[in-house]
């Protein structure tokens, strides 16, 4: 009896190991420290001395049930830019710059193409934002997962100087909302999705006209990532008050948490496109609206709160990082909450 026979193979998790290495060779910063294959990944901090008063932020995610969609298309390749998003989009939320990440391939048996796929896509998420991949783990659990499970997640760090700490504490009312569009499902919801939708090949790849692709593949379009967008916005020189995440559970949940009291956020149903696959997912399944907003992110990944006279130049900095900007609401005076209309 040896580890093989008992179901975990060293020689795969080497070659996972030398695959992957070209991909994470692409997200290195200066400030990372050694090479890939050390007990800890070190990261240099000498490059935060000149603010006055740093602050590291961090978060930590996973891609939840989406992970079986890729399962079920054998495409491995993105969902790592989903692990990756989760995580550095709520570090960009509370304004900071994300510095580096590290993934856990949790697999029921290693295969090293399959593994080094996966941790392509979290090299490109962190190329997409910035963020060093500077270490990782892989572990087989043979026994406890199939042979072709796996389920990945993900850890960044960032930071910023306190004073660009993105509270809501400056809220006003008449402070404009400025959603940015999501690039689809993202990573929220998919156990309701797998209820609605076949879960086999053939409806995966079904073409749809009104998606314009195939709805494994619109399942599958990876997390947006908005570091970019929000630090164009802080370039132009404008000051987000207040920013959210539009992630699990949906507008009802996630726009209150960057509210202060006192105020609530009016949002307009109609002041933006709703991409299909929702419409899509409401049909198919018969799901009231209250519960689309309350599960999807219903096509905006991030809305910033910021003042009336910044709202065009914010809108302009994020054209020129690359997203789609809406005006979708508006700050008032009220009970901590959403509405809306």
């Amino acid at each position: 009896m040896d580890y093989k026979k008992a179901g975990v193979d060293i020689e795969a998790g080497y070659r996972s190991v030398e695959l992957m290495k070209e991909h994470v060779k692409k997200t290195m910063r200066p400030e990372v420290l050694g090479g890939l294959g050390g007990f800890s990944g070190a990261f240099s901090l000498a490059g935060i001395k000149e603010m006055e008063d740093p602050v590291l932020l961090s978060g930590t995610d996973g891609c939840g049930t989406k992970v079986k969609i890729a399962m079920l298309m054998d495409k491995h390749d993105t969902i790592g830019i989903d692990a990756v998003a989760m995580c550095v989009n709520d570090i960009a939320c509370a304004g900071g710059e994300p510095l580096f990440f590290l993934d856990y391939i949790a697999c029921g048996k290693n295969e090293p193409e399959k593994i080094a796929d996966i941790v392509k896509g979290v090299a490109e998420g962190c190329l997409q934002s910035g963020a060093a991949l500077i270490g990782g783990e892989t572990a087989e659990h043979p026994g406890m997962m199939e042979p072709d499970e796996y389920d990945l997640a993900g850890f960044a760090v960032g930071v910023c100087d306190r004073k660009e700490m993105i509270t809501g504490e400056n809220l006003k009312a008449g402070d404009v909302l400025i959603g940015m569009a999501s690039s689809g499902i993202h990573s929220n919801g998919y156990s309701l999705v797998r209820k609605v939708f076949r879960m086999e090949r053939e409806a995966l790849d079904t073409y749809y006209d009104c998606l314009g692709c195939t709805l494994g593949e619109a399942l599958l379009v990876p997390t947006r990532i908005y570091v970019k967008a929000l630090k164009s916005i802080k370039d132009a020189g404008v000051t987000v008050k207040a920013c959210s995440h539009i992630t699990g559970g949906g507008f009802y949940e996630n726009v209150p948490r960057m509210l202060k009291e006192g105020t609530k956020a009016v949002i307009k149903k109609d002041s933006y496109p709703i991409p299909p696959i929702f419409e899509m997912l409401a049909k198919d399944g018969d799901i009231a609206e209250q519960m689309m907003y309350n599960t999807f992110n219903m096509g905006l990944g991030m809305i910033v709160a910021v003042d009336e006279a910044d709202a065009d130049r914010a809108m302009e900095a994020i054209r020129a990082a690359g997203d789609a900007p809406y005006i979708v609401g508006h700050i008032e005076a009220g009970d901590k909450g959403v509405e809306l209309c």
